[in-house]
């Protein structure tokens, strides 16, 4: 089955190419970058499917039972620009740079030490005869290490002065999933990439496990009042477990509601909150307004020179 999603996602990314692409690339003489351009198209075509699934998915819960409504959703805006910067422009240009020299740099040095590094396929040969059964192992691992991406979000001062740009967010949507310093989502793609590479996620699962826990991610961060019941809340995270983690924190609850899919992360390292009526106000008392109100670009400066301040041992402020 994957490979056949495989193939058929292949497939319209050539239609694309050859419909849309390719006829720009003659008219402008720059048919040299059609190799590449056809590779770039793939990452944007996986971008704009993203946006796609959860804004079909998270509106429409937004819309039915939101926890807050604001006059003004200036803020909100912003976060779109975020959206589309990072799953259509900034981030998929960079992965597409970064990630490619990286793999072509791997595979030439697999090469020449003549080593083939484990998979888990390899090590439990059992997967290899149940694709999805596999792809839950891998999702369960991905998210493991999400978590602890995130709990490391949160203790070093140098990270949470860029992360701090996602957690300043008053007017928390689903939007806001992808409101995230550039530098912390260069971190975060290595974190997932590299692990991904480790354990062996095949090419085809890879992009399915992407979209689940990108869904996921968003459904978490709606406006929605909404829980998943007393079993549901420790199954799977939900937007009142992960609005608890954005609420405006009182002494004594810092750090809490770290998971991005599943809520056993938390109840196995006791940072787990299930109060299920309460849904606070979102935001973070410490930041300073641009980090709230400030557009895209003034955040990114704000966020790398508050970084620059906490790798020096100053208060970023």
């Amino acid at each position: 089955m994957f490979d056949a999603i495989q193939d058929a996602w292949n497939g319209l990314n050539g239609w694309l190419f050859e419909l849309v692409v390719q006829p720009l690339l003659y008219a402008t003489g720059l048919m040299a970058w059609a190799e590449d351009s056809f590779d770039w198209m793939n990452f944007f075509l996986f971008g704009l499917v993203q946006v796609a699934v959860v804004y079909l998915i998270c509106r429409p819960l937004e819309a039915w039972k939101p926890v807050e409504r604001w006059p003004d959703r200036k803020d909100v805006r912003t976060d779109i620009i975020y959206t589309m910067l990072t799953r259509l422009g900034i981030l998929p240009l960079i992965a597409f740079v970064a990630f490619s020299a990286m793999n072509s740099w791997f595979a030439g040095w697999l090469a020449d030490v003549g080593w083939m590094p484990p998979t888990l396929e390899m090590v439990f040969p059992v997967l290899r005869e149940n694709a999805w059964l596999a792809f839950l192992v891998y999702i369960v691992i991905l998210d493991f290490g999400e978590y602890w991406r995130h709990r490391l979000q949160h203790a070093l001062p140098w990270w949470w002065a860029l992360h701090s740009i996602h957690h300043a967010q008053q007017q928390m949507t689903f939007w806001t999933d992808d409101r995230n310093h550039v530098v912390d989502d260069i971190l975060g793609a290595l974190w997932f990439g590299g692990l991904a590479l480790l354990i062996g996620v095949p090419p085809e699962q890879f992009p399915l496990a992407v979209t689940l826990l990108r869904v996921a991610e968003s459904l978490s961060h709606a406006n929605i009042r909404l829980s998943f019941g007393k079993v549901g809340e420790r199954l799977v995270v939900s937007p009142r477990f992960h609005r608890l983690h954005h609420g405006v924190l009182n002494p004594g609850d810092e750090g809490r509601n770290f998971a991005v899919l599943l809520p056993v992360w938390d109840w196995v390292f006791r940072t787990a909150d299930f109060r299920r009526d309460h849904f606070p106000p979102t935001g973070d008392s410490d930041a300073p307004d641009v980090l709230a109100h400030g557009g895209w670009f003034r955040q990114q400066v704000a966020g790398l020179r508050r970084m620059g301040l906490a790798l020096i041992g100053r208060s970023a402020g």
